[in-house]
């Protein structure tokens, strides 16, 4: 229904209403005005933009596990690009638009390759890059009861691709451990022994965060990066636990107490060992159960021109 009214010089008002029977011509299409290829000038100073895109929109993807079915997770991504000093500004929804066109194949770090391609082709652009979070599910087997439970690991995939053409990928990965300080540990073994005093070392849920670069023509799985954090760190935090579980996690965390700058250096050590890797940091936060305080750590593989430990987003790690 339109609403048609008479101004007062007796010209007809603009018409209010939606046409839901209306098709749009490719003609039509045509003829639609488009402010990026507007001529004026570009507002405030006429300077390169590094990053401008779209950030958190939210689709479906296919992901392949090292064993087992494929799965369907919800994924948030954040595409940018550069835009150079003269434009104005980019169209956002072909950002999105070239990332809808893989939405029904199994993603891989690789496939943000194409993905990042199509960038380039669809909005003129010096530098590209994509990230893909998601929660990534894997089967944890209880400690001593057989109990299976899923533990989730928070993952980003992202994919660059500079002005020259270079293609780089990289991973973040989340691990949940728990921490049990080796001072307290002594100490409480003295109260013990000299005293005859019951005390217990402070332990504390803690997290470490890696990011990785992966080696050019390399395949490394979401489950390698979590059985390199295992076997440094041993004592994950559990899903599924009975009392004999429980007790065996106590008995893991005595034996593998470690300070935060224990954990970079056991992570580093695993890391450092994977030719996959071309490159990493990893940055460590035990949220302390003595402190008021977290402690925490950041370590990196040490690369020429690589990445370097500079890192101060621990409210990020929060577990």
């Amino acid at each position: 229904m339109y609403l048609h009214r008479v101004r007062g010089g007796g010209e007809p008002a603009i018409q209010r209403g939606y046409d839901a029977r209306f098709k749009v011509t490719p003609a039509y299409r045509a003829e639609l005005p488009d402010m990026m290829a507007a001529t004026d000038a570009v507002a405030g100073a006429p300077v390169p933009i590094q990053q401008v895109g779209v950030s958190n929109f939210r689709l479906p993807l296919k992901f392949r596990p090292k064993r087992g079915a494929i799965v369907t997770l919800e994924a948030s991504v954040t595409g940018t690009v550069s835009v150079a000093a003269g434009e104005k500004g980019i169209n956002m929804s072909r950002i999105v638009r070239a990332f809808y066109e893989h939405r029904d194949e199994v993603f891989t770090l690789e496939r943000l390759r194409r993905v990042l391609a199509k960038y380039r082709r669809k909005v003129p652009s010096r530098d590209a890059r994509v990230q893909v979070a998601f929660s990534y599910p894997l089967v944890q087997r209880s400690l001593r009861s057989g109990l299976d439970g899923y533990q989730y690991y928070a993952v980003t995939f992202e994919g660059r691709i500079d002005a020259r053409g270079r293609f780089r990928r990289f991973i973040d990965f989340d691990f949940v451990y728990s921490s049990t300080c080796p001072c307290s540990a002594e100490l409480a073994e003295h109260a013990r022994a000299e005293r005859g005093v019951y005390a217990l070392a402070h332990s504390q849920r803690s997290k470490a965060r890696v990011r990785v670069e992966v080696a050019d023509g390399a395949r490394l799985a979401i489950e390698d990066l979590q059985a390199h954090c295992l076997a440094a760190l041993q004592t994950e935090t559990q899903v599924m636990v009975r009392r004999e579980d429980e007790q065996a996690f106590a008995e893991l965390n005595g034996t593998y107490i470690k300070f935060v700058e224990d954990a970079a250096r056991l992570v580093y050590a695993q890391l450092a060992g994977d030719k996959r890797i071309k490159d990493f940091w990893v940055a460590c936060s035990h949220l302390e159960s003595l402190h008021s305080h977290d402690a925490v750590s950041v370590i990196c593989k040490g690369v020429p021109g690589g990445f370097t430990a500079d890192f101060m987003e621990f409210r990020s790690l929060v577990c």
